[in-house]
């Protein structure tokens, strides 16, 4: 029998030597899903969403993934404005999750040294 279970890892911060937020990730064929992102509120407004989200999208690189994709709920503004400030990009309906209303992505690539992006 097959599991329908896609493979995936739980990143988890610390701060002060204790856990004080969390990202999953659920990996796809070519792209990740960002899940479940969350910072305890005694920690917020320290840096702990930026550094689940640049681990969370290094962690997406290591095994292959080209974009990583989220949904988030409209009255998480703080969460998007997160994503938004990291280079998410809002895109259409991925999925029906009955609580997603907003939809972002974010193309994985590297750069060859010594080329530019175009502007």
């Amino acid at each position: 029998m097959t599991s329908s279970r896609r493979p995936g890892l739980l990143l988890v911060a610390y701060r002060a030597g204790r856990p004080a937020g969390c990202a999953g990730l659920r990996l796809r064929p070519d792209w990740a899903e960002l899940t479940r992102v969350f910072v305890h509120p005694a920690h917020r407004g320290h840096g702990g969403g930026a550094a689940l989200l640049a681990g969370a999208e290094r962690q997406a690189r290591t095994f292959g993934a080209e974009r990583i994709r989220l949904d988030t709920r409209a009255d998480l503004v703080e969460a998007r404005a997160l994503y938004a400030r990291h280079g998410y990009l809002e895109i259409g309906a991925y999925n029906d999750d009955v609580y997603a209303e907003h939809w972002f992505e974010k193309v994985l690539c590297e750069l060859t040294p010594g080329l530019q992006r175009a502007k």
